[in-house]
C-alpha cells in the first residue's frame, strides 16, 4: 500500500472514494523525489487516516517548470476569455457533483462539522469558482485621452507563476479563494496544501484534469511548510505569492520573497475586537458573538475574539452569552447533525489552546466557562470546552494574542473614545464588529476602527463578492470582489506615437 498513488477509502460516514496520495504535477499524481510522507490524522479520535506523499525543493522546481511551460503555452496564454470561463464553469459543476465525498474528507481530515463543511464550505468554493468564471471575460484595460498626436491605452496581463500556500482552517474555501482569480486572469498556480489537511485538496485535483485544464495550469502539492512552503517563496521561477496563515510566517514568506522581489498577497492573523454598546439589541449580540468566535472551533483569523462591552450592560451580557454559549455549542463527533463544535484541528492546536488557558488563569483573569478539554466524544480527539474569561486587562497575553480557538475574552467599557483606543490597541487589524442601534454612531465607529473590514450588527458574515483583507499586520492586499483580480495582473501602458514628430 506504501508505494501505491490512489487508495480506496471510507469516510466515518460511510463515504467510499479513491484518495490520491501524489503530488499533482502537470495533470498527473507522482510520487515525491525523496519518496517522503506526511500522515493524516482524524482529529476527532487520533488515528491515522493515510499518508501522502510530501513535496521537497526538487518537487517543486517541476511544479513550477510545469507551471512555466503551461504559462507559455499557446493552448493557455492564447485562450478565449469566454473559453477560460467555462473550463472555470464545468470546474465548479464538477466540484458540485463531488460535493458530498469533498465535504466527508475536509471533515474527517479537519475536524469541522460535516453540516458546515457540506453546506458552508461548498458552497463557497463552487461559488467562489463561479464568480470568478464570471470574471475572465470582463478584464478590461482602457484609453487615456491625452491628444490626438497619441494613443494611449491599458491591458491587464497575468502575472505568470503563481505560488499559493494555503492554511489548515478552510482548505478547500481558500484554495478556492486563491486559484479563483489567479486561473481567471490567465496565471498558471503551483498551490502548496497545509500539510495538516492535504486529503480534500488532492481530491480536488482529480477535478482539475476532468474540469480540461491543460496540464501545468493547476498543480497541487502537499508538503511542511518549512520544506516545499519555502522552496516556493524563494523560487526564482515564481512570479507571486499568495498565502494565508500565521503572521510569524507570513513575515517569513515576505523575507523569502525578496529574493527576486515577488508580488505578494498575505492574509495573516488577527485579535479582532467587538464592541457593544449600551443601546444594542443585546439578544442578536450575544447570538452574532458566538458565531464570531465560536465557529469553525475559534480557527478563524477574522473571529471578533475580543468581546469590549459598555458598562450598563455588561454584567446582563456576560449573563446571557454565558447561557447561549452553553446550550449553542454542541460539542461532538463532527458527522453527527446536530453538533456546532468539532475538534482543534491537531494536537498541537489543541495543547496551544490549553496553554492559553492555563496563561489566563495565572494572569488572574477570571474563567466563567469551560477552560479544560472536552471528554465526552468516546474519550479520544483534540476537543476543548468552549472557554470564557471575564475581568480581563489589557496587558494579559490572552487580551493580546490570537488563541484560535473556541476562547474569548470580555471587557467592559464606559466611553465610545475609550472604546475605540482599546480596539485599536492591536498590532493586527483584521476585523472588527460594532453593535449599535444609533445608524449614525455604526457608521462613524466604523470608520475610525483600524481594520480591513467592519461588521455593524453582525460578525464574520463576509461575502466572496466583497474584498477581504487586513491593515497592520494582518496582512497585504485583498481577496475576493473584484479587488481580488489586483492581485493577479499587471497594468502594462502602451504609448502609440500618432503624429508626435522629432
Amino acid at each position: 500500500m506504501a508505494d501505491e498513488l490512489f487508495v480506496e477509502l471510507t469516510a466515518p460516514n460511510g463515504n467510499k472514494y479513491k484518495q490520491p496520495r501524489g503530488l499533482f504535477i502537470n495533470n498527473e499524481f507522482v510520487k515525491s523525489k525523496s519518496g517522503e510522507t506526511i500522515t493524516s490524522i482524524n482529529p476527532s479520535d487520533e488515528k491515522e487516516i493515510i499518508s501522502v506523499y510530501a513535496a521537497g525543493p526538487e518537487d517543486v522546481d517541476l511544479a513550477v517548470d510545469a507551471a512555466r511551460k503551461a504559462f507559455k503555452n499557446p493552448e493557455w496564454r492564447d485562450i478565449d476569455t469566454t473559453a477560460r470561463g467555462e473550463l472555470m464553469y464545468k470546474f465548479a459543476q464538477l466540484i458540485e457533483e463531488h460535493r458530498e465525498t469533498l465535504a466527508a474528507i475536509e471533515t474527517w481530515d479537519n475536524g469541522k462539522p460535516y453540516s458546515v463543511s457540506l453546506n458552508e464550505d461548498l458552497a463557497e468554493v463552487i461559488g467562489t469558482i463561479k464568480y470568478y468564471a464570471g470574471y475572465s471575460n470582463k478584464i478590461h484595460g482602457q484609453v487615456i485621452d491625452t491628444s490626438p498626436a497619441k494613443l494611449a491605452y491599458t491591458i491587464r496581463e497575468p502575472l505568470g507563476v503563481c505560488g499559493q500556500i494555503i492554511p489548515w482552517n478552510f482548505p478547500l474555501a481558500m484554495a478556492a479563494w486563491k486559484l479563483g482569480p489567479a486561473i481567471c486572469t490567465g496565471n498558471t498556480v503551483v498551490l502548496k496544501a497545509a500539510e495538516q489537511t492535504p486529503l480534500s485538496i488532492l481530491y480536488l485535483a482529480t477535478l482539475v484534469k476532468e474540469a480540461g485544464f491543460p496540464p501545468g495550469v493547476i498543480n497541487i502539492l502537499n508538503g511542511e511548510g518549512r520544506k516545499a512552503g519555502a522552496a516556493l517563496a524563494q523560487h526564482l521561477g515564481v512570479d507571486k505569492i499568495a498565502f494565508t496563515g500565521s503572521t510569524a510566517t507570513g513575515k517569513e514568506i515576505m523575507k523569502m520573497a525578496a529574493v527576486n522581489m515577488k508580488n505578494i498577497t498575505l492574509e495573516t492573523g488577527g485579535k479582532s475586537p467587538l464592541l457593544v454598546f449600551d443601546d444594542a439589541d443585546l439578544d442578536q449580540a450575544v447570538k452574532w458573538a458566538h458565531i464570531g468566535i465560536m465557529y469553525n472551533q475559534g480557527q478563524v483569523c477574522t473571529a471578533t475574539s475580543r468581546i469590549l462591552v459598555q458598562d450598563g450592560i455588561y454584567d446582563k451580557f456576560v449573563e446571557g452569552f454565558k447561557e447561549y454559549v452553553s446550550t449553542a455549542s454542541v460539542v461532538g463527533d463532527p458527522f453527527k447533525d446536530d453538533t456546532f463544535q468539532g475538534p482543534q484541528v491537531t494536537k498541537q492546536q489543541y495543547e496551544r489552546v490549553l496553554s492559553y488557558i492555563e496563561s489566563g488563569k495565572s494572569e488572574g483573569a477570571k474563567l466563567v466557562a469551560g477552560g479544560e478539554a472536552y471528554k465526552n466524544v468516546g474519550g479520544k480527539g483534540f476537543f476543548i470546552s468552549p472557554t470564557i474569561f471575564t475581568g480581563v486587562k489589557d496587558d494579559m497575553k490572552i487580551y493580546r494574542e490570537e488563541v484560535f480557538g473556541p476562547f474569548v475574552v470580555i471587557s467592559s467599557f464606559k466611553t465610545e473614545e475609550e472604546a475605540i483606543e482599546r480596539a485599536n490597541d492591536t498590532s493586527y487589524g483584521l476585523g472588527a464588529a460594532v453593535f449599535t442601534q444609533d445608524i449614525t454612531k455604526g457608521h462613524r465607529l466604523a470608520r475610525l476602527i483600524e481594520a480591513g473590514m467592519v461588521w455593524i450588527n453582525s460578525s464574520n458574515d463576509s461575502d466572496i463578492r466583497i474584498p477581504f483583507g487586513g491593515v497592520k499586520q494582518s496582512g497585504i492586499g485583498r481577496e475576493l470582489g473584484e479587488a481580488g483580480l489586483a492581485a493577479y495582473t499587471n497594468q502594462k501602458a502602451i504609448h502609440v506615437n500618432l503624429g508626435n514628430k522629432l
